[in-house]
């Protein structure tokens, strides 16, 4: 069974979702069966570097400061609940295209959640700019993945139609927001949703794969 999962590594919410269905899925019973794939998402394409994230997200989403730092901390206060300590005020957002790229080819060598894991934790809790190649790198490499294959990727365009290509899959498929899981093509979960409903979601469309091979 195949669960694909939208996502940017500079959502907040999504590696709090991420926390959540690591936990459903140690809870399934067939999670040896589960391919995990992550798919690009960027929440902003056209974004550069910022040191201004409050003032970002405030212009972002229309809200004053005030209403940004409560914003903040609430999704600080959700991911610590998962065992994650946010750093929002460390976090200097930039392009994560490149970093989709590298997600890309971590997947042709089995490394993707590695990748993943190692990125969102460099940005969230140690306020790394990740949109830096000499992060990227380091990242990568500790990964698991050969130094020149990610020198060649950093230096090219390797990966950027698979980049693009899961964004206009995300945009067939409606997806406006991440976390975006979907479930076997069966089942769409939408946002970092408690681990039990994650969990509920595993379990029907495992059930409904059962009774069509049966």
């Amino acid at each position: 069974m195949k669960v694909e999962i939208w996502s940017d590594v500079v959502c907040p919410w999504c590696y709090v979702g991420k926390r959540r269905f690591e936990s459903a899925l140690a809870s399934f019973a067939h999670a040896g069966d589960v391919e995990v794939v992550w798919r690009s998402f960027e929440l902003d394409p056209s974004v550069t570097e910022t040191v201004d994230l409050l003032g970002h997200l405030a212009a972002k989403y229309g809200v004053s400061r005030d209403e940004a730092q409560a914003m903040n901390e609430r999704v600080t206060q959700v991911a610590a609940g998962e065992g994650l300590a946010y750093r929002l005020d460390l976090t200097r957002r930039g392009s994560t295209f490149d970093a989709h790229r590298l997600l890309h080819l971590a997947a042709d060598h089995g490394r993707q959640g590695d990748l993943e894991e190692a990125l969102m934790d460099a940005y969230f809790t140690r306020g790394e700019p990740i949109a830096d190649h000499e992060i990227l790198t380091r990242l990568a490499l500790a990964a698991g993945l050969q130094e020149h294959e990610v020198a060649d990727v950093l230096a090219g365009e390797a990966f950027a139609a698979d980049v693009r290509a899961d964004e206009a899959e995300a945009r067939r498929l409606g997806v406006t927001g991440v976390p975006f899981f979907v479930v076997d093509r069966r089942y769409a979960v939408a946002g970092a949703q408690k681990a039990d409903v994650l969990l509920g979601a595993l379990e029907q469309a495992w059930a409904e794969r059962t009774a069509v091979r049966s």
